[in-house]
């Protein structure tokens, strides 16, 4: 299989494994069997989080990494009527989700179908059904099965704490585009898997040993807060977020100066930069000023690394994302020639 079908195949087997912050065991052993297919080495830290080892011509080691946990809900109370009310996990507005499928997990492994409106989701019935503000307390949840009171759903299992994952809708155009949610930031896994691949299938044995990070808590502001102590230089390869006067396209690998916690390494950014312009890579540099990421963690987190920040660009991030093939593979060949 090609490398661009095996990263689009593989990313829409990862969108579409429920994954919210913190609920990530299912989408860690599928990335584990995939290293695993590889012949890497994985192994896990305490909060779940995998980290995947190749080894290098040198013991020097360059941390790659990518988070595959995504936005998502959990039950915050039911109410009398049978009607689940939720809080957020990870940062989106009430508009992106409003209409969407989701399902509703319980601790006990059962899984329920449900539809995220809000308490006025009908023009026909209520006065204030466009004007009504969109916010978590004016959201709920229509599940699917017969329920009329509150004893009606915990009967069901369902229980506040219980984790809402939202349906990802992915969708490969014929004209190269993947359209879904989740790509924040399951298209970068995704193009991990896709280096592994190559990197197996062509015998390469980088310059440096290489650990790969797959992170869990992205999402919610902890990410790669820990890495390995002998990592030296460190990339995040996150989504390139696009908007306003931003200068990302889909088209193209990101590399970020600078997002909400400051600059990024200068002559790591500077190396990257002038990696993706000899090579031909279609590249754009880029500041993120809402933004955080893996990298980012690690630094807060104290780790004595210099860090860089890459990654595909999506329109419409936390929404319905959307990227183009082209960018998944400009972000691909980047981190091949980075890595040799």
């Amino acid at each position: 299989m090609e490398t661009k079908e095996y990263i689009i195949k593989t990313l829409e087997t990862l969108v579409n494994i429920p994954s919210p912050s913190g609920f990530t065991k299912e989408v860690m052993e599928f990335v584990e069997r995939e290293a695993n297919k590889y012949h890497y080495s994985c192994e896990y830290i305490k909060r779940g989080g995998l980290i995947i080892t190749v080894p290098g011509e040198s013991n020097d080691c360059l941390g790659l990494s990518a988070h595959v946990d995504t936005l998502g809900a959990m039950v915050r109370s039911i109410g009398g009527d049978g009607i689940i009310r939720f809080t957020c996990v990870g940062g989106y507005t009430m508009n992106s989700i409003e209409g969407e499928y989701c399902k509703i997990h319980t601790r006990e492994g059962k899984v329920y179908t449900g539809t995220i409106l809000s308490k006025s989701p009908s023009v026909h019935s209520y006065d204030d059904a466009r004007t009504l503000e969109r916010k978590d307390r004016n959201m709920e949840i229509r599940i699917d099965e017969k329920v009329e009171n509150k004893e009606d759903v915990l009967n069901l299992g369902i229980n506040n704490g219980d984790y809402i994952s939202f349906d990802a809708r992915f969708e490969y155009t014929k004209s190269g585009f993947i359209k879904s949610r989740h790509l924040d930031d399951k298209a970068s896994v995704a193009v991990l898997l896709g280096l592994l691949k190559d990197l197996s299938e062509q015998n390469v044995t980088p310059k440096r040993t290489l650990k790969i990070l797959i992170s869990n808590l992205e999402e919610i502001g902890m990410g790669a807060s820990y890495i390995p102590s002998e990592i030296s230089e460190f990339i995040a390869v996150d989504m390139g977020a696009i908007g306003d006067d931003l200068a990302g396209n889909e088209y193209s690998v990101s590399i970020c100066a600078l997002d909400s916690s400051g600059p990024y390494d200068y002559e790591l950014t500077t190396k990257l930069m002038n990696l993706a312009k000899d090579k031909q890579i279609p590249y754009v540099v880029d500041i993120f000023p809402h933004y955080g990421s893996d990298a980012s963690a690690a630094m807060r987190g104290g780790n004595n690394i210099r860090a860089a920040l890459i990654g595909q660009g999506i329109h419409a991030s936390h929404g319905m994302e959307r990227t183009h093939e082209t960018a998944l593979i400009a972000t691909l060949d980047l981190l091949k020639v980075y890595v040799g």
